[in-house]
């Protein structure tokens, strides 16, 4: 019984030998078509990508503006005014000179002023009087992507640009 065994396993071995070993893989052709069907779906995809990455950029900076001014009005509730244009935003971060508003003033009122999606920092106007003797609210505004004012799409401002800047 064990002779016929190792008989058996003679031959299956001699089998082995006997055939060349096949190869796995692929062809050059194979990988060239692979190549291509990725080359077209990256061409389809990758524009509708690129416009959700610009929508997302405008997206956060008017979130950023909101965040912004609402710690605007909270600095204006514990001083009793908005920050003047040489105070700036960093007012926030930092009490006034002024002993009488630092005196008031309960910050910081936002963890940092930052800057927006380009890269660039918010411009800050403080608010004005109009017409009627009333005050406006305080600008908070990025010129967009292309960092000047008006534009379109990408490059359109973000937030309230003072009037006198528009014009």
């Amino acid at each position: 019984m064990m002779k016929h065994v190792f008989s058996h396993l003679r031959s299956a071995i001699r089998r082995a030998q006997a055939e060349p070993a096949k190869q796995g893989g692929f062809s050059l052709l194979e990988i060239l078509i692979v190549l291509a069907i990725m080359g077209m779906i990256s061409a389809l995809v990758a524009p509708r990508l690129f416009q959700q990455i610009d929508r997302s950029q405008q997206t956060v900076a008017e979130t950023q503006v909101r965040s912004i001014l609402v710690a605007l009005d909270t600095f204006k509730l514990d001083v009793g005014r908005y920050p003047t244009t040489q105070e700036g935003l960093d007012i926030l971060l930092a009490p006034p000179t002024e002993s009488a508003a630092s005196r008031r003033w309960a910050g910081p009122y936002i963890e940092s002023v930052p800057l927006d999606p380009w890269g660039v920092a918010y411009r800050y106007a403080p608010p004005e009087r109009d017409r009627s003797g009333f005050e406006t609210a305080p600008s908070v505004f990025t010129f967009g992507a292309d960092n000047e004012p008006g534009g379109e799409g990408l490059d359109a401002d973000l937030g309230k640009v003072p009037d006198q800047l528009i014009s």
